[in-house]
C-alpha cells in the first residue's frame, strides 16, 4: 500500500542500477571453482537474482562464487565496494551449520544496519516454510553508500527476497544510501 506521502518519498528513485551478486557456497566452489557467472555453476540461485535484476531493468555488473570462507567473503564485499554496484547481494551461508559464516563475516562491516529488512523476510518467509523461519538469519545493511543483502542460498528464499523485498525498494533504499 503506498500513500501520497510514501510515493512523493520515492519520487525520483524508479532508474536502473547495477548489483553485484555473490553466491556462498563451499560444495558449488568445490565443483566448479572460479566462475564468471551463475550458468558455469549451475548456480539455481544466482541465475535466479541474474534474471530479476535484469528483467526488472537493472543490471548485474558483476557475479562471483567463492566458498563459505569468512576472509573469502569480505574480500568479496570490498571488491563488491570498489565497483559501480549499488547494491550487493550475497546468497547462502545464512544458517545455523558451523560452516555458514556469511552473517559473522558481513554484519560486523556495516555502517549501519537495516533490521527492517530481514523481519519482514522472515514474516514473509512464514508463509513457505512455518515455524523454521527461526532458523533464517537473512540481513542487510548499508555500507560506503551501499546496500547489502545477505540471502538464504535456496531459489524459493532469492525469489522471494528479491521479488517481494529487494527489487520493489531498491531506488529508494539507494536514494538513502546516497544522501
Amino acid at each position: 500500500m503506498s500513500s501520497p506521502s510514501t510515493m512523493e518519498h520515492k519520487e525520483g528513485t524508479k532508474k536502473a542500477y547495477s548489483f553485484y551478486l555473490v553466491t556462498i557456497s563451499s560444495s558449488r566452489f568445490g565443483e566448479f571453482g572460479t566462475v564468471s557467472s551463475p550458468e558455469d555453476a549451475n548456480d539455481g540461485s544466482g541465475e535466479l537474482m541474474e534474471k530479476l535484476v535484469t528483467s526488472s531493468g537493472h543490471n548485474v555488473s558483476k557475479y562471483e562464487l567463492i566458498p563459505d570462507d569468512s576472509s573469502l567473503i569480505k574480500g568479496a564485499i570490498h571488491r563488491a565496494l570498489e565497483s559501480d554496484a549499488d547494491v550487493i547481494i550475497t546468497s547462502g551461508g545464512t544458517g545455523l551449520a558451523s560452516k555458514d559464516v556469511t552473517i559473522e563475516s558481513v554484519t560486523p562491516l556495516f555502517d549501519k544496519e537495516i533490521p527492517g529488512f530481514g523481519e519482514l523476510f522472515r514474516s514473509k518467509s512464514i508463509e513457505q516454510i512455518g515455524s523454521s523461519v527461526i532458523l533464517s538469519r537473512a540481513a542487510a545493511g548499508l555500507l560506503k553508500g551501499k546496500i547489502i543483502f545477505c540471502v538464504p542460498g535456496s531459489p524459493n528464499a532469492v525469489d522471494l527476497a528479491l521479488r517481494e523485498i529487494i527489487l520493489p525498494e531498491t531506488g529508494h533504499l539507494v536514494k538513502h544510501a546516497r544522501q
